[in-house]
């Protein structure tokens, strides 16, 4: 058990270097810096996930991921999850948006991005991006790669503005619904091999 009562099992804890640090809190270049949306953003912790499992439940569905999915996921080796919620000294706001990903020593999976319906249309789904963006780029990523439903538009039209492009289609990708995924790609480092080839 660790001072606060909490299972050091289930914490979740990642250690930062304090240019990691500074790159949660702030913006990455030309971004919109998260305090002027009145949001912060911050690593996620063991205690979050009820309201990810929420959040991921009101935008997916039946294909919601569930809370042991999410606790796999968060537990995972490579995993780097963040959420954000409104500005509030005492920081007691409920999270409003969380995004991960997943570096797997070459190249970084955007595992999910989500924004709650409450909030959407307010730029908290790239902030969220960008962090992640300035993550794998910091871990040395050489790209990174997602995969987006077809018929959500909002968030391919986000993604291309990101300079993500199209490099596949999934077909059945999202069950039980049957729908299709593009794979897209960001490529971080200038030599990256492209997609589906060896080192």
């Amino acid at each position: 058990m660790t001072d606060n009562g909490i299972d050091a099992d289930l914490e979740l804890t990642v250690e930062l270097s304090a240019k990691e640090r500074r790159d949660v809190a702030g913006p990455p270049n030309g971004a919109v810096d998260p305090a002027v949306l009145g949001i912060k953003v911050r690593e996620l912790v063991w205690a979050d996930v009820t309201q990810v499992a929420a959040i991921e439940s009101k935008l997916f569905g039946a294909s919601a991921w569930t809370m042991g999915m999410l606790t796999e996921e968060l537990r995972g080796t490579g995993r780097w999850y963040i959420g954000a919620h409104p500005i509030d000294d005492g920081g007691h706001t409920p999270l409003v948006g969380y995004g991960g990903l997943w570096f797997d020593g070459q190249d970084a999976h955007i595992m999910t991005i989500g924004v709650h319906p409450k909030h959407q249309g307010r730029g908290i789904g790239q902030t969220l991006m960008n962090q992640l963006v300035i993550h794998a780029r910091a871990r040395g990523a050489c790209k990174m790669l997602l995969e987006v439903a077809v018929n959500n538009p909002a968030a391919i039209a986000m993604y291309t503005r990101a300079g993500f492009e199209k490099i596949g289609l999934r077909k059945r990708y999202y069950q039980p619904e049957d729908v299709d995924a593009y794979t897209m790609q960001l490529v971080l480092k200038d030599g990256a091999p492209p997609v589906g080839t060896l080192p």
